[in-house]
């Protein structure tokens, strides 16, 4: 997701809708040494999926970040390009600040929490003060130099999600939707005057809303 799109605040939209559905499965990545590389990945708590060999020339290996639908692959035999080439790969998460302390902890060299004020424009400290969705950012490197870009998304734009699957990925990422429902819900007894005895529901509509880029509720 960019950050032009995001700021015009319009949704891309294809002529129609797919029938068949086409799911990214795994990325691969150039490395110089799988093993120093598998020993990083490791360390961020990735998952280790396979570390398959077949003779000396190819080798996989496949991790998974927690809560992705995609994996990484890197090894031998598997791509032409340099070491270090992949550059930019997106990792979303809800809460940059908790997802930057956790990665350096783990032993990876993150960046500074930046924003952006709007497309095209210079990189400003700290994360975004309004706390707008898809602008705060933060980096990280492999030993190889591919690169990771921590993007914080908290709302999606219409049409990001499929309306039909509400899933979230992990605890902390339901945990943050629950706390945003329990605010603008808090709102919402306001407006009407009332303790909502429905609450439930309430904030069922609204996590799902949020999350699918529909309108929230009020």
């Amino acid at each position: 997701m960019s950050v032009s799109q995001e700021q015009s605040g319009s949704a891309i939209k294809p002529p129609r809708a797919a029938k068949i559905h086409l799911k990214l499965e795994a990325v691969v990545l150039p490395v110089s040494d799988v093993d120093r590389a598998k020993s990083f990945y490791g360390k961020l708590g990735w998952r280790l999926d396979a570390d398959f060999v077949a003779g000396e020339p190819f080798r996989v290996v496949q991790f998974t970040p927690p809560g992705s639908p995609a994996s990484i692959h890197f090894g031998k035999g598997l791509t032409s390009a340099a070491p270090g080439a992949a550059q930019n790969l997106y990792l979303v998460v809800s809460d940059i600040e908790a997802a930057r302390a956790e990665l350096v902890e783990r032993g990876a060299n993150v960046g500074e929490v930046f924003h952006r004020a709007g497309p095209g424009q210079p990189r400003i400290n700290g994360r975004d003060p309004a706390g707008r969705s898809y602008v705060s950012f933060a980096s990280f490197s492999d030993p190889d130099g591919n690169t990771w870009l921590i993007q914080e998304i908290t709302t999606r734009l219409a049409g990001r999600v499929d309306a039909e699957q509400t899933t979230f990925s992990s605890p902390a990422e339901l945990a943050g939707a629950l706390r945003r429902a329990a605010a603008a819900h808090g709102e919402h007894e306001k407006r009407i005057g009332a303790p909502d005895a429905n609450w439930p529901d309430w904030y069922a509509d609204y996590m799902a809303a949020e999350l699918s880029g529909r309108e929230l509720p009020t």
